[in-house]
């Protein structure tokens, strides 16, 4: 496989981080990452990394078009090529897509790998069957929330805090809308972090690789748009009770009777503040709302 040092040197480029560019270059943690798509070698690979085995989980992954957010120099994207069929990677950084064509030439022309040039929240994406990708910590809750929607495997890295958040659960400190909304579409388990000196140049917070595993939630949600706009509502409140945000918050929510969603609503619901809620408890709530709250049409 392919030296991370040797590309960034093939490559001609330094990282910048003003320009959200890191590039992983701990081998160790490279070889690991593509192996958090299947449990029983994402879990050897935990151990391996961490001490502590990850949760139990069963995914055993499609790997047969794998997409790549932030291909760099071509370091994940090296070890993505030995475990699947094909690759698509979107870089929006036009030296380093044309150092990708460049590097690659014979896994392009052999139709194992195909790169696009721009920016992932705006290109179509292909049909992939999971991504692995070392996101671009600036928009990585925006393309996250790009890619949860599509139902399948992912493997991302994030800001620690950030991953942390993502699998928080009720009651704690981390908490909050991230948590919500990410464990609607998905199982997210955090299995492993990764330190600031496995990155050129040095982030100046540690990372964290999260595996989301796709799931239909164990409740109903009539309006998914107004859902996670409900659970936004209700977390800019995290500190007053549910009964009181429902009634601060109409202005986002667009509720026109939010009284009346406040008079229909459990009491013991009502009591509680956003940090105390399920998600399954938001979407109650939620159901309720489209239900007597008269919701505006945006």
């Amino acid at each position: 496989m392919r030296d991370p040092d040797g590309l960034i040197a093939r490559a001609g480029v330094r990282g910048d981080p003003n320009r959200d560019q890191h590039f992983l270059v701990d081998d160790r943690v490279l070889n690991r990452i593509p192996t958090y798509l299947d449990d029983g070698e994402a879990r050897r690979a935990s151990d391996r990394a961490s001490g502590e085995p990850p949760r139990a989980a069963e995914i055993d992954a499609d790997t047969s078009h794998l997409l790549e957010i932030g291909g760099g120099t071509g370091a994940l994207t090296d070890r993505l090529l030995e475990i699947a069929d094909e690759v698509t990677v979107v870089e929006r950084d036009r030296d380093l897509a044309a150092f990708l064509r460049e590097e690659f030439a014979d896994e392009i022309a052999d139709e194992r790998l195909t790169v696009i040039e721009g920016d992932a929240l705006e290109v179509d994406l292909p049909d992939f069957s999971a991504s692995v990708s070392n996101l671009p910590y600036g928009v990585s809750s925006e393309i996250a929330f790009r890619l949860l929607p599509e139902k399948r495997p992912l493997v991302l890295m994030f800001q620690q805090e950030f991953a942390e958040r993502m699998v928080a659960e009720p009651g704690t400190s981390e908490y909050g809308r991230l948590s919500v909304s990410t464990q609607h579409y998905a199982e997210p388990e955090l299995v492993e972090s990764i330190p600031k000196e496995a990155f050129s140049p040095p982030p100046a917070v540690q990372s964290a690789v999260v595996r989301l595993i796709p799931r239909e939630p164990e409740y109903t949600v009539d309006d998914e748009e107004f859902f996670l706009r409900f659970v936004k509502a209700m977390f800019t409140q995290r500190r007053k009770t549910i009964r009181n945000a429902i009634r601060n918050t109409a202005h986002i929510t667009s509720l026109g009777a939010p009284d009346a969603v406040v008079e229909a609503a459990d009491d013991d619901l009502l009591q509680k503040r956003a940090d105390a809620m399920t998600p399954a408890e938001f979407a109650e709530l939620a159901r309720l709302a489209t239900e007597v709250g008269q919701p505006e049409a945006n």
